[in-house]
């Protein structure tokens, strides 16, 4: 028999946790949480720079190499959700830990070996520690008091876009001028110091969630994700049309409605599906899909776009190194940026803030269109267009907890960080298929022409106002229920915060 849920339309019901003795090391809570996220963010990125290598250094075709990040994407899409919902049951710092060890031992496997099956391997689990990140925010929401949670969980989120702009540049540098395996033997290093700092200074969080773990849902829900991502990680290449793609979208179709069903008759669904269809909840994951897009159209096209040589009339010929520091800008910004979306959340509330970071990136998008010929503009755009994911990335889980109970914080967040992945892995097959179809002859072979960049350019900042779109038809903040901290709601903050302006 289906559990009793609250009316669709109902704030959702919130337990206050009791009052708590802080931690003698509170105040350090949020910077190693933010630096737990920041090395799990870069670790998605940082084989980027030595794929095309990877055939000669390990004698993998280029289709086994591309794995290297496409296996990442899967482990992180199926296991985000997943160990959102464990954390919330069985405690958020246990599986922290458990996520960060799986991150280190991944770490320890690619950079021991340079057999490709082992690399795969140990990205799958790199990519696993993905739901760090959600796990994060919700030791925040549960550990600190109401008028620090905005701004923690704002850096929190952003980490996600700042680990990615850093990585990229730093692992070009590691590339450059030493042997690849020492990336992952720091990655492993930074693991296992993300343990340490974790075991040491943050507490296990009491809420939990109440009812017995959903493992059919939990099946039905990875088969979906993978299917579902291969078809668009491999479509490209496959063709969108061939029976492997429509196949996989197929089974992925059929195996997530099987998986709807059951999820809506359990006592104990791995996802709330009725919680989730909340038009603030539903338009929130719209709304974080479509940002996921746009921004990692502006990492995927920047490096690629200034290396390309200068014989094709628009490329600047730049090293890995030059390339990868063009996103370090745009990781910058975000790091600032982070307080300030916590404030226009707080005073104007996170539907507002999202509503300005969509227009933000899509501006950004315009300034790329226009400025394609020179490296400072180039860099200028794709801060722009960061500092606009900064502020997306801090509104999204306030968005998310204003909407949900605390028991089910873990499970929100990781479901709307996995929108964030899909949103990726889309961009990620458009962006694949407009480079390799939009193309000249340059020096005897095909180039990508300056109409490819820029038609991805427009494709982003669509995305963007499609983003837009979705946030202005989420309740207003000034009606919706919120329980950022627990306790208090997204619009007490706000009137607090106007008062003290």
């Amino acid at each position: 028999m289906p559990a009793a849920t609250p009316d669709p339309g109902s704030a959702p019901a919130t337990t206050p946790h009791p009052a708590r003795d802080p931690s003698p090391h509170s105040r350090l809570i949020v910077p190693v949480l933010a630096f737990c996220g920041v090395v799990v963010a870069v670790m998605q990125t940082l084989v980027v720079p030595l794929l095309p290598h990877v055939p000669d250094l390990t004698g993998a075709s280029p289709g086994a190499a591309g794995w290297l990040v496409t296996i990442t994407l899967l482990t992180g899409a199926v296991f985000t959700p997943v160990l959102g919902r464990v954390g919330d049951m069985y405690g958020k710092r246990r599986v922290l830990l458990a996520s960060l060890g799986v991150l280190t031992a991944g770490s320890v496997l690619c950079a021991a070996g340079s057999d490709i099956g082992i690399l795969i391997t140990g990205r799958a689990l790199q990519g696993a520690a993905l739901a760090v990140i959600p796990l994060g925010i919700s030791i925040i929401r549960d550990e600190l008091p109401a008028e620090r949670v905005l701004s923690s969980i704002a850096l929190m989120s952003s980490t996600l876009g700042i680990g990615a702009a850093i990585g990229l540049p730093v692992a070009a540098v590691v590339i450059e001028n030493f042997d690849w395996h020492a990336m992952f033997w720091a990655s492993a290093a930074l693991g296992l110091l993300d343990l340490i700092l974790v075991l040491w200074i943050v507490p296990e969080s009491p809420p939990r969630a109440p009812g017995r773990f959903d493992a059919l849902g939990t099946l039905g829900l990875s088969a979906a994700l993978v299917g579902l991502l291969l078809a668009i990680t491999q479509g490209a290449d496959r063709g969108w049309t061939s029976a492997r793609t429509l196949g996989l979208l197929g089974v992925s179709l059929v195996v997530g409605l099987l998986w709807g069903r059951h999820e809506l008759r359990t006592a104990s669904p791995m996802v709330d599906l009725r919680v989730s269809a909340r038009p603030a909840v539903l338009l929130t994951n719209v709304a974080a899909l479509l940002i996921g897009f746009a921004f990692y159209a502006n990492s995927l096209v920047t490096g690629q776009m200034v290396q390309e040589p200068t014989s094709t009339g628009y490329g600047l010929g730049a090293s890995i190194v030059v390339s990868g520091l063009c996103l370090l800008p745009g990781g910058l910004a975000m790091v600032a940026l982070s307080p300030v979306s916590a404030r226009i959340s707080a005073a104007y509330g996170p539907r507002t803030a999202l509503a300005l970071a969509a227009a933000v990136m899509a501006v950004g998008y315009v300034v790329r269109f226009f400025t394609s010929h020179s490296l400072w503009l180039i860099v200028a755009g794709a801060t722009v267009v960061a500092s606009g994911t900064a502020i997306a990335y801090s509104a999204l889980p306030a968005l998310v907890m204003r909407a949900v109970p605390v028991s089910e914080t873990g499970a929100a967040n990781g479901l709307n960080t996995l929108m964030r992945s899909v949103g990726q892995a889309c961009c990620s097959a458009v962006v694949a298929s407009v480079l390799a179809h939009v193309t000249f002859l340059v020096d005897g072979r095909a180039a990508p022409t300056l109409h490819a960049y820029l038609l991805i350019f427009l494709i982003a900042a669509g995305a963007a106002l499609a983003a837009l779109v979705a946030t202005l038809f989420l309740p207003s903040d000034g009606s919706a229920s919120g329980v950022a901290g627990g306790t208090v709601t997204v619009t007490a903050s706000a009137s607090a915060a106007r008062e003290s302006a």
